[in-house]
């Protein structure tokens, strides 16, 4: 009986140990993180139409710009990259109506982009106790938003909730490459500089 028990012992060892070593991989479609941050951040920056004085081009998915013939059908490429739902859209309006107002901020030096797609207040010298109230205010609504945006574009790529960090992270890059010259960036370890 003993001998019976500890083998069943060892054998449900053995199988413990080897579904310990089971990697499980997450799927995660990076590019087409990517290529949707750089959408909406441009979208809601008007970076191109700013410089044109026209609604910016949408881009093209990049299998569809690299050659005209290809193994992947195109409807399959541009819903690849097609990450907009109500609530997605409803948050960009938000954010192009509120960037208006903090861009002001962002060109005084009072905010800077963080490495974690946020938005920091980093100087609120120079402004009176209603200002600052106002400019913490924007901030707060300006944050809400994103992680809203960031936990919205996880839900339409159907990626799973333990990720929303890494779209954080990819979106924050886009913010910090779509900042203007003189804003306020943090870098990876952490420091604050001015973009140049």
């Amino acid at each position: 009986m003993k001998k019976r028990y500890a083998v069943g012992t060892i054998a449900a060892a053995g199988l413990v140990f080897v579904l310990a070593c089971i990697t499980v991989n997450i799927y995660f479609p990076e590019a087409t993180v990517k290529q949707a941050a750089a959408e909406i951040v441009d979208e809601i920056r008007k970076k191109d139409a700013d410089k044109t004085g026209l609604e910016a081009a949408p881009r093209l998915p990049a299998l569809r710009q690299a050659a005209p013939f290809s193994l992947v059908p195109a409807a399959y490429a541009q819903e690849a990259t097609n990450v907009s739902t109500p609530a997605i859209r409803a948050l960009k309006e938000s954010m192009k109506t509120r960037f208006a107002v903090l861009k002001p901020y962002y060109d005084g030096g009072n905010v800077g982009e963080s490495k974690m797609g946020m938005v920091e207040i980093r100087d609120e010298a120079g402004l009176n106790l209603q200002a600052k109230a106002a400019l913490r205010n924007l901030v707060k609504d300006e944050n809400n938003d994103r992680t809203e945006l960031y936990a919205e574009v996880a839900k339409a790529l159907g990626i799973e909730a333990s990720q929303i960090e890494r779209i954080q992270k990819i979106f924050a890059e886009e913010w910090i490459k779509n900042a203007s010259v003189g804003w306020w960036i943090q870098q990876e370890d952490g420091a604050w500089v001015k973009k140049a």
